[in-house]
C-alpha cells in the first residue's frame, strides 16, 4: 500500500495537505509544527476516533485533544494505492461524532469501494488490528519499547512461529472450554444445577428439622407472652388508680393558682384605671421613638457637614492687588527686566570713551595738546556715563529678580494664574457649603419645633421612658387577664378529667410508665398474634414439605450424580491445561526469529558494537556489547542506545507483521548520535525499497544526511 496525499482538518491542522513520495520520505519541521498531529490523523482515518474514551486529569481523549482549533468540524481525506487500485477514503464529523461519517471510493471514477467500511477500514487496508499497527508499523520516540498485547502476541504466534493459521488449536481449546462450561460455568451448567438441587434437598431436610424445633419453641413462647400480658394489665390498673389520685391533687393546686391570679388582676385593673388609655400611650411612644431617630440622624448629618473653605490670598509681590492689575505690573516689570539685561547703550558709551582716550594719547604724541585735552575730556565723560548706565541696568535687573524670586520673567505671572484658579475653586466650594449648611439649618429648625410640640419643657428621653412604663403597665394587665383565663380553663379541664378508679386486685411489682405499659401491651398483643400465625405457618409448611424419608432418598441419588460430574470436569480441566501448555511452548518459539533479525539490524545500526540480543516473551530486551561477557537489560544502556535497541526490534516486528504497508516514524531518531543516525537512515532506505517509509523529525540532520 502507498499513500499519495493527506488532507486534514484535525487539531491545529486546518485544511492542510501533505504529499508523500514512494520510498523514504523525511519530513523535517520544528516543534509544534504538527508532526505528531499528522501521525494521530493517520490512525484516526484508518481506525476512527474512539468516542467512548473519556478525558481524565492526566490524559486527553483523542476526540477532545484533536478537536480543530478553528472550531470547524473534524474531517480528513487520504489518497492512496491499495492492491493496485487508486482509492480515496474520507471521514467527516457526523452530528457530534468526530469522523463518524465514512466514505471510500475509486479516486478516478468515484465508484464506492464496498468492501471498505468505517469499522473495517484499518483492518482491510493495513491487514492488522489497531493495537498491532501501533506496535509494528507506527514508531514514535516516546513509544519505542514494545509492550505486551494479546493481538500482537496472537499475530506473531500465527504468522511467525508456527505458520499455522488454521486455528485448529484454538478451536480445540474452545470445544474443551465449552464442555467445561456445560459442566460448570458460574451458576449454569450440569454440575452447578446438580449442586443446586442437592443444596435444595439438604435445605429441605434442614428446614424440616428446624420447623420441628421452632414449633416447640413457639408454643413455649406463647405461654410466656400470655403470662406477661396478665401482669401488664394489672400494672395498667395500678397506674390508672395512681393517676386519679394525682389528678385530684392537681385540681386543688389549679384552684389555688386561679384564685391568686384573679386577685392580682384586680389590683392591676385598679392601677390602670388611673393611667392614660393604652392607645394614647403607644402612639406617644411611637412618636417619641420616631423623633429620636430623626434627631439622631440629623446630628449625624451635622457632623458630616464639610468645613467652610478657606479664602485664597494674593501671593507676594501682588498683595492687595486685583489679578488684572497684578498681571499688568508683572508684564511691565518683565519688559524692564529684559531691557536691563539686553541694552547695548552702556557698552557703546564705554567703547566711545576708551576710543577717545586712545585718540587723546595719539594727539599728545603729535603735540596737539589743545585737541588732546578736548578729546580726553569727552572720552572720560562717555566712559563714566557708560559705566554708570551699566551699573544702573544691573541694579534694576537684580531688584526685579529679588522682587519675584526668579530670574525667569516668563514665570512671574504664574502666581496670578494660580490665584485665579484657587479663587474659582473657593467660590464653588463656598456655594456648596452654603447650600448644604442652609438646608440642614432649616430641617434642624423644623425638628426643634417638633420637639417643643411633643415634649414641651421635658426631655424627650425622660418622656419616652414615662410612656414606655405606661405601656408596660397596660401590657402587664392584659397578660394577667390572659393568664387568669388560661388558669380557669386549666382548672375546669382538670376538674372534668378527675374520675373515680378502683384499686388493682393483685400486687403490682412493675416499674414501667403508663406510655411504656401501653406500648408493651400493644407489642405483646401483636407478638401473641404473630406467634400464633407463625406457629400455623410452621405447621402448614411441615405438611407441604412432605415425607422426610423420601427426601433423604432423593438426596443420596443426587450426591452420586454430582460425584460423576466432578470426575468429568476434572478430566476436561487437565486436558485444557495440557493444551494451553503446548500453546505456550509454541508461543515461546517466536522470539528467536524476531531476535535474529533485530540483532542484525542493531549490529548494523551501532557499527557492529552489539554482538548479541535476546528478547523475552514479554518483549523486554537484553543485549551484549563486544567487550561485555554478560548480557544486560536495556535499562543499563544509555537513552540513545535504548532507542536503537527497540527501533531494531520494532523494524524486525514490522517486517514480519506489516511487510507491505507504510512504516511511520515520529522523532524516532532524535536521541541517536550522528553516526548511528546515518546508519539507521541506511537501514530505512533499504526498507523503503519495498515499502513506503514516512519519517517525521524535528531536526534537519536527517534531511541533510539523506
Amino acid at each position: 500500500m502507498r499513500i499519495y496525499k493527506m488532507t486534514a482538518t484535525f487539531g491545529k491542522l486546518e485544511h492542510q495537505s501533505l504529499t508523500l513520495e514512494p520510498g523514504l520520505n523525511i519530513i523535517s519541521a520544528p516543534n509544534e509544527w504538527g508532526k505528531s498531529t499528522w501521525c494521530a490523523f493517520l490512525i484516526a482515518m484508518f481506525y476512527g476516533v474512539d468516542t467512548r474514551a473519556k478525558t481524565t486529569k492526566n490524559v486527553l481523549a483523542d476526540k477532545d485533544h484533536y478537536t480543530p482549533w478553528s472550531g470547524s468540524p473534524m474531517s480528513g481525506r487520504i489518497d492512496l494505492n491499495w492492491q493496485g487500485r487508486d482509492i480515496t477514503i474520507e471521514r467527516t464529523t457526523k452530528r457530534r461524532i468526530p469522523l463518524g461519517e465514512f466514505r471510500a471510493y475509486e479516486t478516478a471514477t468515484g465508484l464506492t469501494v464496498k468492501e471498505l467500511t468505517a469499522a473495517n477500514c484499518g483492518q482491510m487496508l493495513l491487514g492488522v488490528e489497531q493495537t498491532v499497527f501501533r506496535r509494528a508499523g507506527f514508531i514514535r520516540q516516546a513509544d519505542l519499547p514494545v509492550t505486551q498485547d494479546e493481538a500482537l502476541r496472537r499475530r506473531l504466534n500465527a504468522l511467525v512461529t508456527t505458520g499455522d493459521e488454521s486455528g485448529a488449536a484454538d478451536r480445540l481449546a474452545v470445544q474443551l472450554k465449552e464442555l467445561k462450561n456445560r459442566c460448570r460455568y458460574n451458576r449454569s451448567g450440569l454440575l452447578p444445577q446438580a449442586e443446586a438441587e442437592r443444596d435444595a434437598l439438604e435445605g429441605k431436610l434442614s428446614e424440616m428439622e428446624s420447623l420441628e424445633a421452632q414449633c416447640k419453641k413457639m408454643k413455649l413462647r406463647i405461654e410466656e407472652v400470655k403470662s406477661w400480658l396478665e401482669q401488664l394489665y394489672n400494672h395498667q390498673q395500678a397506674l390508672a388508680y395512681q393517676e386519679a389520685e394525682e389528678n385530684a391533687a392537681r385540681v386543688a393546686q389549679a384552684r389555688e393558682t386561679l384564685e391568686q391570679g384573679e386577685k392580682d388582676l384586680t389590683e392591676r385593673e385598679v392601677a390602670c384605671a388611673k393611667l392614660a388609655p393604652r392607645e394614647e400611650a403607644e402612639q406617644k411612644v411611637r412618636d417619641l421613638r420616631l423623633f429620636r431617630e430623626e434627631w439622631n440622624a440629623m446630628q449625624a448629618e451635622v457632623q458630616r457637614l464639610p468645613q467652610e473653605p478657606e479664602k485664597p490670598q494674593m501671593p507676594q509681590p501682588f498683595t492687595g492687588m486685583e489679578p488684572e492689575e497684578a498681571r499688568v505690573m508683572a508684564q511691565r516689570d518683565a519688559r524692564t527686566f529684559v531691557e536691563a539685561k539686553t541694552t547695548k547703550t552702556p557698552g557703546i558709551l564705554m567703547g566711545i570713551g576708551i576710543f577717545g582716550l586712545l585718540a587723546a594719547g595719539v594727539l599728545i604724541l603729535l603735540t596737539a595738546y589743545a585737541f588732546a585735552g578736548v578729546a580726553g575730556g569727552a572720552a572720560a565723560i562717555a566712559l563714566i556715563w557708560g559705566i554708570s548706565e551699566a551699573v544702573s541696568s544691573k541694579k534694576r535687573a537684580k531688584n526685579l529678580e529679588r522682587k519675584y524670586g526668579s530670574a525667569q520673567c516668563r514665570l512671574w505671572e504664574e502666581p496670578v494664574d494660580e490665584y485665579e484658579q484657587a479663587k474659582v475653586i473657593y467660590e464653588k466650594d463656598l456655594r456648596r457649603f452654603k447650600e448644604c449648611s442652609g438646608d440642614v439649618e432649616v430641617r434642624m429648625m423644623v425638628l426643634r419645633k417638633k420637639r417643643d410640640s411633643l415634649c414641651g419643657d421635658q426631655e424627650p428621653d425622660a418622656l419616652l421612658d414615662f410612656w414606655q412604663q405606661t405601656v408596660a403597665q397596660w401590657d402587664g394587665y392584659y397578660a394577667a387577664r390572659r393568664e387568669v383565663a388560661q388558669n380557669r380553663k386549666h382548672f375546669e379541664t382538670l376538674q372534668a378529667m378527675v374520675k373515680p378508679v378502683e384499686k388493682p386486685t393483685k400486687p403490682d411489682h412493675l416499674t414501667q410508665s403508663e406510655a411504656e405499659t401501653a406500648q408493651l401491651l400493644t407489642e405483646c398483643a401483636v407478638e401473641q398474634q404473630r406467634l400464633q400465625n407463625r406457629l400455623g405457618q410452621y405447621q402448614g409448611r411441615m405438611e407441604t414439605l412432605g415425607d422426610k424419608q423420601e427426601v433423604e432418598a432423593q438426596l443420596d441419588q443426587k450426591k452420586k450424580r454430582i460425584s460423576q460430574l466432578e470426575e468429568t470436569y476434572t478430566a476436561l480441566t487437565i486436558a485444557l491445561e495440557t493444551l494451553n501448555q503446548a500453546r505456550s511452548e509454541l508461543q515461546r518459539r517466536f522470539a528467536p526469529r524476531i531476535t535474529k533479525r533485530a540483532q542484525k539490524l542493531l549490529s548494523q545500526m551501532t557499527g557492529g558494537r552489539y554482538h548479541s540480543l535476546i528478547m523475552r516473551e514479554d518483549f523486554t530486551l537484553q543485549s551484549g556489547a563486544g567487550e561485555e561477557d554478560t548480557l544486560h537489560d536495556s535499562l543499563w544502556r544509555s537513552d540513545g542506545t535504548i532507542d536503537q535497541l527497540y527501533l531494531a526490534l520494532r523494524l524486525a516486528v514490522a517486517e514480519e507483521l506489516t511487510p507491505e504497508i507504510p512504516l511511520i516514524l515520529d522523532d524516532a531518531l532524535v536521541r541517536f548520535d550522528d553516526v548511528r543516525m546515518k546508519a539507521a537512515l541506511d537501514i530505512l532506505r533499504d526498507v523503503a525499497k519495498n515499502r513506503q517509509v514516512i519519517c517525521f523529525t524535528c531536526q534537519n540532520r536527517e534531511k541533510q544526511a539523506q
